[in-house]
């Protein structure tokens, strides 16, 4: 009798149900736990994976559109060089508050920072911006010469 009870007993789906002969776990529904959670881990990856990406493109059109301004207007009206960076960023927004375009040119090579008030084209219309420029803004304004980057 007691074999009888214990060959038909696991095969009872009651008695499973119940987990008389142990607890067991839906496997269907683990699995689909699983497949959510890998879902889940795959959307934030890709989502990381698209800001990341956007990100660099934003970066590299900046990057584009430095490049092409300083090929643009290559020649700079410097009216301060600073090698603390500090005292270029307060000297720049002091020229930017009289209206002057400033911008902060980093010299490749050195620690020194350039502030230039205005950049131009050709060289004829910067002569002619600097001779003006030292008259009457800064007597030691002088231009500088971006070259060509490789």
């Amino acid at each position: 009798m007691i074999v009888l009870i214990l060959i038909l007993s696991p095969s009872c789906k009651w008695l499973r149900s119940k987990g008389i002969f142990g607890k067991k776990t839906d496997t269907m529904v683990v699995w689909k736990a699983r497949q959510d959670s890998i879902r889940v881990i795959d959307s934030v990856r890709k989502a990381q994976e698209r800001i990341l990406t956007l990100e660099n493109a934003r970066l590299d059109s900046v990057k584009k559109a430095a490049e092409e301004w300083d090929l643009k207007n290559k020649f700079n009206i410097i009216i301060g060089s600073f090698i603390t960076p500090e005292y270029a960023r307060k000297y720049s927004e002091e020229f930017a508050a009289k209206g002057y375009k400033t911008r902060i040119l980093k010299l490749e090579g050195t620690q020194f920072e350039m502030v230039s008030a205005e950049a131009h084209q050709g060289y004829r219309m910067a002569v002619n911006r600097l001779k003006q420029f030292q008259d009457s803004v800064t007597f030691d304004a002088w231009i500088y010469v971006l070259g060509k980057k490789n």
